[in-house]
């Protein structure tokens, strides 16, 4: 069930976040917001506690200390298996498709949490199953042809080259009707023309379905092309937060990571 937002509350908010494993600390005293229909970025030089932040906001770990609100709610009192139905969806870095069911299943996978029908209905095909299931079909053939893909409905994902299962990952996601989509690096892995598309396509996602982005990303040219706001880590700890321009300009950043200043991507 979705989360309705409380008036003047971020749609995400992280406060005091630190993660350690045993003796070791991944980040600490981390805290940023995101608004609707923002586009955040988190970069960093590897090892920066990047993964593991976005692991803690997708309830795959919890935080060691501080909370991470969605929509005003503790997110912690929310059950993983109910973080869809919330309106949150992520993408991962490695994939997360099923390789032997075809694309148009492995987007349909994702309509699962808005499905009505009972097990007793969708066996027999009653009515209201049969218009339900035209309904997630219809959605699901929408997102893949929002992504460019939807000609390849009909066929195995371990059949797909590596740039265009990642779009199928990307259409599975916006199938299931976010308000939140977590991107975990995904450009990563793909020639210079595909990470070109993609940030394009990242792009009309943000602009024309209006959703809330948090991306994290090792391409330095397509995070400063895309994003409204950049968090940026360095051991673990916070070194600079703000827009593209002025996370360029910052001098700690420069040091850490990026070696010089990026110049605006056009």
């Amino acid at each position: 069930m979705s989360i309705a937002a409380r008036p003047g509350t971020p749609l995400l908010e992280a406060k005091d976040l630190q993660l350690r494993f045993g003796a070791v600390t991944a980040f600490t005293d981390v805290g940023f917001h995101v608004e609707e229909g923002e586009l955040f970025a988190v970069i960093g030089p590897n090892g920066a506690g990047k993964t593991s932040l976005f692991n803690v906001l997708s309830r795959i770990y919890r935080p060691t200390r501080g909370t991470v609100h969605y929509r005003g709610v503790d997110m912690s009192t929310m059950r993983v298996s109910a973080l869809a139905g919330a309106g949150i969806a992520r993408t991962l870095q490695n994939l997360g498709l099923f390789p032997n069911l075809t694309v148009l299943d492995n987007v349909l996978v994702g309509r699962h949490h808005l499905l009505n029908s009972g097990s007793l209905r969708g066996g027999v095909w009653l009515g209201p199953a049969r218009a339900e299931e035209r309904r997630a079909r219809a959605a699901a053939l929408d997102a893949l042809g929002f992504v460019g893909v939807a000609d390849r409905a009909g066929e195995r994902v371990a059949t797909l080259p590596y740039g265009l299962r990642k779009r199928v990952e990307l259409a599975r996601a916006l199938a299931m009707e976010p308000s939140l989509l977590l991107l975990d690096e995904p450009v990563a892995g793909m020639s210079m023309a595909e990470r070109k598309q993609v940030t394009t396509l990242v792009q009309r996602i943000h602009r024309e379905r209006g959703l809330a982005i948090v991306l994290v990303e090792h391409d330095m040219g397509m995070v400063m092309q895309v994003a409204q706001r950049v968090l940026v880590l360095d051991f673990g700890r916070v070194i600079a937060l703000g827009t593209p321009e002025e996370v360029q300009r910052n001098e700690a950043v420069i040091r850490a990571y990026l070696g010089e200043p990026l110049e605006a991507a056009g």
